[in-house]
């Protein structure tokens, strides 16, 4: 088949288009509780009477347990079935989130915080899969294109939704507010959300790999958190502690006779090793900025985080506004050239940040935000659609799993290690503070340039449709 051919665009059709909302709704709830709560830290800080830097746990210990679950994804997937493992995550999700609007000191919420970042490492991965299932390889295209926007608005809307909440309402109900929408969701996928099997061989639950994937992952970010804190000693040991097991982990999933929790051996296969490196980086590239950007809106231009909010915006749009013009052309354009040109987009929309300490008018951001949303809407949807498309229904848990862990392990990685770029290039500015955060953002353009790298390695046609 040519590059130029494709394959005639399957409808979907309303009962799917239900089905994926409702799915949504799990997707949209984990990923914006990542960074509903960044706008309230000062509140929380003084209300339990301890330091911001205490507080901040309560954003790095959700983001710790949202990677330390998401490995375990596709075994209960393929185990318990989609429906049922997409269920009992919103369950979980909505207990953390009822116990944190509880909590009586600082460390008891950052406990349920954990509590909660388990059901949301779990739902991302799990409703893309049962999406994938359910919808067929000819319908999966155009309806990830459709869901995929989500989690590029959630990280962009946190703030502002956060703030909002705070001006009316108290800190308890950043967390409550979770409740209505996860108990219609959970109602609704009961209703109109088809079962789908299980695996049909089942598999032992690989714990060695558990042992050593997700807390090795979670131990990495938090020596990255260390780092940028200033704590040298408890960051080389984390640092150094998470590399080990995570090289550990590898040398087990190439030896081991059992299905591995994450088959390393997926990496090196094409199209997944590319897409897998998209992934990795739009995660970086997407939760990186969206940690530089309120920082310098509020130090370097002296915002309020409810203005920050708002200048984040069109980044938004403009993935509202890429979603629907990935819908229009995922069957009829290449996934490689969709991939390509979002990069493109985001470099483009990208380098106007390095070059913050010229102070650019409002309107250079607010357009350059618009472009990278685009961009990354061209992203994400192509890249799962390629992989998708290409492997069998029953390893489709296992695929999401990981597709999904590389974006996740991206965003957290990603911004831990901009963080400690900040840091030595605020120590090393002084006073030009915007100066500091356009040196920054230099990385951020660096991890795009890998990112194409990585996606002139995508397949060049469409896959063949059965």
């Amino acid at each position: 088949m040519s590059e130029k051919t494709a394959p005639p665009p399957a409808k979907v059709d309303a009962d799917l288009l239900r089905i994926a909302f409702i799915l949504v709704l799990g997707t949209f709830m984990a990923t914006i509780d990542a960074t509903i709560v960044s706008v309230g830290i000062d509140t929380l800080a003084e209300d339990f009477g301890a330091s911001v830097t205490e507080i901040q746990w309560v954003s790095t210990a959700y983001l710790l347990a949202v990677v330390a679950a998401v490995p375990a994804s596709g075994w209960l997937a393929g185990r318990f079935g989609g429906r049922r493992t997409w269920l009992a995550a919103v369950g979980v999700f909505l207990l953390g989130s009822l116990l944190c609007a509880l909590a009586w000191s600082a460390p008891s919420l950052i406990v349920f915080r954990v509590v909660q970042g388990l059901g949301a490492g779990l739902l991302p991965a799990t409703g893309q899969a049962l999406l994938a299932r359910i919808a067929g390889r000819e319908r999966t295209g155009r309806v990830i294109s459709i869901v995929s926007v989500v989690p590029l608005l959630s990280p962009v809307f946190g703030p502002l939704v956060g703030g909002s909440i705070l001006a009316v309402a108290p800190w308890p109900w950043l967390f409550l507010v979770n409740l209505p929408i996860g108990t219609a969701a959970i109602l609704l996928a009961r209703r109109y959300v088809p079962e789908v099997p299980p695996a049909p061989q089942r598999t032992a639950f690989d714990l060695r790999g558990a042992a050593l994937l997700s807390p090795g992952l979670a131990v990495l970010v938090f020596g990255l958190t260390e780092v940028a804190h200033g704590r040298t000693l408890p960051a080389a040991l984390g640092i150094a502690a998470g590399l080990a097991m995570l090289v550990a982990f590898t040398v087990h999933g190439l030896r081991t006779r059992a299905t591995p929790l994450v088959d390393p051996r997926l990496f090196t296969r094409p199209p997944f090793g590319a897409a897998a490196l998209a992934l990795l980086v739009l995660g970086a590239s997407v939760f990186g900025t969206m940690f530089l950007l309120p920082l310098y809106f509020q130090t370097g231009r002296g915002l309020s985080a409810g203005e920050a909010g708002l200048l984040l915006a069109p980044q938004g749009l403009g993935a509202a506004a890429g979603s629907v013009l990935v819908n229009r052309t995922i069957d009829k354009v290449v996934p490689r050239t969709l991939v390509v040109t979002g990069i493109v987009l985001i470099v483009a929309g990208t380098v106007p940040f390095t070059q913050l300490g010229h102070q650019p008018p409002d309107v250079v951001i607010v357009s350059a935000l618009a472009v990278r949303g685009v961009g990354m809407a061209m992203i994400g949807a192509p890249v799962m659609n390629i992989v998708y498309s290409r492997i069998e229904p029953e390893h489709l848990p296992r695929a999401s799993g990981a597709l999904n862990l590389l974006n996740t392990v991206g965003g957290s990685v990603g911004t831990a290690a901009l963080a400690v770029v900040l840091q030595n290039r605020l120590a090393a500015r002084g006073p030009d503070i915007s100066w500091a955060f356009a040196d920054t953002f230099w990385w951020v353009l660096g991890f795009c340039l890998l990112a194409a790298a990585g996606a002139t390695r995508l397949p060049r046609t469409h896959v063949r449709k059965p």
